[in-house]
């Protein structure tokens, strides 16, 4: 599979049996449907985070799915300290995360209290990887 925002060959990691597929050029994840479930292993968890996103306005570049190659839609994660606009699967696909958009996102809402998720994916990319710009 390619990189939706470079264009390069990605590449599977796994860890605790939860599979992303991972730019090594620019950073950037790639979690198909299902695999967040498994990243929070709650689905009301992941019901709630999911149903915060909300539609963004943007002029940022169009990325294509990775999966169905259609259009991707721009969606906004957001909570009273800080906004992330991630990229989203109209078919339901999955979601594209930028490098260290993963990180930023879960830190919002308290999502990921424990950090489990973050030293998952750390453990997997590397800090660098999931730091947000804040080094959470």
């Amino acid at each position: 599979m390619d990189c939706p925002f470079c264009k390069n060959p990605m590449i599977i990691i796994e860890l605790d049996e939860v599979e992303t597929d991972y730019c090594a050029d620019c950073g950037g994840i790639w979690l198909d449907a299902g695999e967040l479930e498994l990243l929070f292993a709650d689905t009301q968890q992941t019901n709630q985070l999911i149903a915060s996103f909300r539609q963004a306005d943007t002029d940022e570049k169009i990325h294509l799915c990775p999966i169905c190659l259609k259009k991707m839609q721009k969606v906004l994660a957001a909570d009273e300290k800080q906004s992330v606009i991630i990229d989203r699967c109209p078919k339901g696909h999955g979601l594209w995360f930028e490098r260290s958009e993963l990180a930023q996102v879960l830190a919002m809402g308290n999502f990921d209290k424990e950090k489990k998720i973050v030293k998952l994916l750390s453990g997997m990319f590397g800090k660098n990887e999931t730091e947000g710009e804040n080094g959470n």
